[in-house]
């Protein structure tokens, strides 16, 4: 079981190439590049509301290759939640998550309070589709996990992805959602026409 602590983290696992960097950047920083680059492992965070207090959403980005078990296993113990992410137009690269969902079975041990979610990613490339979305359900469904399906490069259902992730949680209450912090718009248009002297 991860330590209690104020961050609240998400790992993102699957093969290389599926989009993982892409999807995280997408959500954290709204950006999207076109080339591929390897990652070994990258951490982002974001503020969210945990429990209605302010606490850090840690997304932990891991590598598409099988060269780290030691890391794989840690991300796995320290981890809260799970996006297994697979291109809809690599069969493949759904191959690759079965054995990365039986670690996280075995080491968590009860999934029924773990958040996990299945996603096919690269939805945009309907051409060279390889896995329907139903497949995809029918698997998460016999994984008793969540579904989606995802384009990082066209920004559909990247922030529904981890919202719909947050709200899985069931030991505690997360949300994307700041309790108590003004949008930055309502702050700017209060304070138009009004300098202050510092």
């Amino acid at each position: 079981m991860p330590e209690a602590s104020n961050d609240y983290r998400v790992v993102v696992f699957g093969a290389g190439g599926v989009g993982k960097s892409s999807l995280v950047l997408r959500f954290v920083r709204g950006t999207f590049r076109e080339n591929y680059i390897p990652t070994i492992e990258d951490t982002y965070r974001q503020v969210i509301s945990c429990d209605k207090n302010v606490c850090t959403l840690q997304i932990t980005d891991t590598t598409g290759s099988h060269q780290f078990p030691a890391m794989q296993r840690l991300s796995i113990t320290k981890g809260h939640a799970f996006v297994l992410v697979y291109s809809i137009t690599s069969r493949q690269s759904l191959e690759e998550l079965k054995p990365i969902y039986d670690q996280i079975k075995d080491i968590k041990c009860n999934m029924d309070s773990i958040p996990v979610m299945l996603v096919g990613n690269k939805c945009d490339e309907v051409q060279h589709r390889e896995i329907s979305m139903q497949e995809g359900g029918e698997l998460a469904k016999k994984w008793t996990v969540a579904h989606m399906e995802t384009s990082a490069k066209t920004n559909h259902n990247v922030k529904e992805l981890f919202q719909e992730l947050l709200q899985m949680e069931k030991r505690r209450s997360v949300s994307l959602q700041v309790e108590g912090k003004k949008s930055k718009s309502r702050r700017r248009d209060k304070l138009k026409g009004k300098c202050t002297l510092m």
